[in-house]
């Protein structure tokens, strides 16, 4: 951190610009390990910082990079798709890492108390879609989100959804994340004054082909205000339900 004091020190007494002293903070990017080149101001230039995704690799892998990032003050660290094994394999390795068997993740250090009064809600279709669920709902969580989670409201019984229209209204972003034929997304799209995050889920029978056919569904949503992200994708949908989350925070 030595050379970020200096740029700062620098700035202070006026030998380089604000401006300056702000590029070359974003311009000094990551620090090198041979198997990984580790983003360490990814959260100066995104707002958040840089999520390890676990599956591929190594238990001594994910450990060296979690070492690096708490090296550098990340109060907050994301593993996603941990495997259960490899968790074991961490704690052994001395990695203080709490497991959530649902969401497939894993999280070194506190998520942080929410900001501001805006929610992201998750809702899915069915109790099978919760896996991808918590993955969206825990992503939201570690960046700062208020999250409310809206699960098995599928279209199957629509009542179910309908009964929960104050929390549909007074969301800032809602996630939907549903397999067979995907209709959560529409349904939710018609009914919210807010984006709605289509999650597309691998849960279904054959010709649902592992996910596919929800894809497809959402993306033909005829329901204004829809994005789709790809099948199982709960991180990409949480990350993205984070941003437009501050966006509203930071409005207030």
């Amino acid at each position: 951190m030595n050379d970020i004091k200096q740029i700062l020190i620098d700035c202070k007494d006026g030998t380089i610009t604000l401006e300056e002293a702000y590029l070359k903070l974003k311009e000094k990017p990551f620090e090198d390990i041979g198997y990984a080149k580790v983003d360490l101001h990814r959260k100066l230039r995104q707002g958040a910082a840089e999520v390890i995704y676990g599956a591929g690799k190594t238990p001594e892998q994910i450990a060296g990079i979690i070492r690096v990032m708490s090296s550098h003050n990340e109060k907050t660290i994301l593993i996603t798709r941990l495997s259960p094994e490899a968790h074991a394999e961490l704690k052994r390795l001395g990695c203080d890492v709490d497991y959530h068997a649902d969401a497939k993740a894993g999280i070194c250090g506190r998520i942080p108390e929410p900001e501001g009064k805006h929610f992201v809600v998750v809702a899915t279709g069915g109790t099978s879609d919760i896996p991808v669920a918590e993955e969206a709902a825990l992503t939201a969580e570690v960046h700062g989100c208020r999250v409310k989670r809206l699960y098995d409201v599928g279209v199957a019984g629509l009542h179910r959804v309908l009964s929960h229209m104050d929390d549909i209204m007074s969301a800032s972003v809602i996630v939907a994340a549903a397999g067979m034929e995907g209709a959560l997304a529409s349904v939710l799209g018609g009914l919210a004054d807010c984006p709605v995050i289509a999650v597309p889920t691998s849960v279904g029978y054959g010709a649902s082909f592992g996910g596919i056919s929800a894809l497809l569904a959402m993306l033909n949503s005829c329901a204004s205000g829809v994005s789709v992200v790809n099948i199982d994708n709960g991180f990409g949908a949480g990350y993205l339900a984070s941003m437009i989350n501050r966006i509203r925070t930071e409005g207030e």
